[in-house]
């Protein structure tokens, strides 16, 4: 694209700050659109938000303008921001995603930090089980706030696998990941426990029509849905996993569906475990804890 043709007044910041305005404001509404711009400034120049509201009248050379132009066609789209920069930040981990893995949720970061600040450790070192992980982002916080714990983190996708792995090796950490189906039992998973968590797919899929746009046409479908003749069929399946192997005195934390609570209690209480259900931020039915 010829450079010129860009629809940007000039590649003054304050100019490029009100096109983003102009076009997406009605979309995404004003305070989202600058969260978008705080971001893209951050990945594409690496400004802080005190430079990008201190330098309104500077200008951006011509390459950089493109990048700009061509987010901007992406939001239009309802690309998620964070497959345009590449990453999100996840409880103080830079955690790198595509469209082969689940974009962290705000909910999910929400779990993780609950179990950080109320999780008794009972000894120095222990094991941590993450089923379904993704991106690898609960796996990797995990093993950020309990360095002495052997996290293994478990995936039926390869590709997902892949950038959990080169997700732990940015952040600094070790976590084992293995492939398997936690639907079809898993090799690798032996001994004892003292946490395992899981985000597993729980969006019936009768529910696609209340979802955005953001998340059905970017989102892996393999990470997010589940018949609606059987939507807790990972929550059986963990379940079955945590009857082998939760230790005495440990802990199982998965993310669920709020329309199904009490159903996925249910499901828990019937391997003779006791679960307990926490609202989100938002008040709504998120998380299951349940103590062996």
């Amino acid at each position: 694209m010829n450079t010129r043709n860009l629809r940007f007044r000039s590649n003054r910041v304050r100019d490029i700050a009100s096109l983003f305005h102009e076009e997406l404001d009605g979309m995404y509404g004003s305070g989202e659109v600058g969260v978008f711009l705080d971001m893209l400034f951050e990945a594409f120049l690496g400004w802080d938000k005190v430079r990008l509201l201190t330098s309104r009248e500077q200008t951006i050379d011509q390459s950089d303008l493109l990048r700009f132009h061509w987010a901007l066609e992406d939001l239009k789209q309802s690309r998620p921001i964070q497959h345009i920069i590449g990453y999100t930040d996840f409880c103080g981990c830079r955690i790198a995603v595509s469209p082969d893995v689940l974009i962290p949720r705000p909910e999910t970061e929400e779990i993780v930090q609950w179990i950080i600040s109320t999780f008794n450790i009972q000894h120095s070192a222990f094991n941590i089980l993450d089923l379904c992980t993704g991106s690898g982002c609960i796996a990797i916080a995990l093993k950020k706030a309990f360095p002495a714990a052997d996290v293994t983190a478990v995936d039926v996708s390869p590709k997902a696998l892949e950038m959990a792995r080169q997700n732990a090796q940015n952040n600094g950490v070790e976590v084992r990941f293995v492939e398997g189906d936690v639907l079809g039992g898993v090799d690798g998973v032996n001994g004892q426990y003292g946490l395992i968590v899981s985000n597993p797919p729980y969006v019936m899929e009768k529910e696609r029509a209340q979802m955005q746009r953001n998340v059905l046409d970017y989102d892996p479908a393999l990470a997010l849905f589940v018949p609606d003749d059987d939507p807790l069929r990972f929550y059986n399946a963990i379940a079955t996993i945590a009857k082998e192997h939760l230790a005495d005195g440990g802990l199982l934390v998965v993310e669920i569906n709020e329309a199904l609570a009490a159903e996925t209690c249910a499901v828990f209480k019937a391997q003779g475990l006791n679960p307990n259900v926490h609202e989100d931020f938002r008040g709504k039915p998120r998380w299951i804890s349940a103590q062996a």
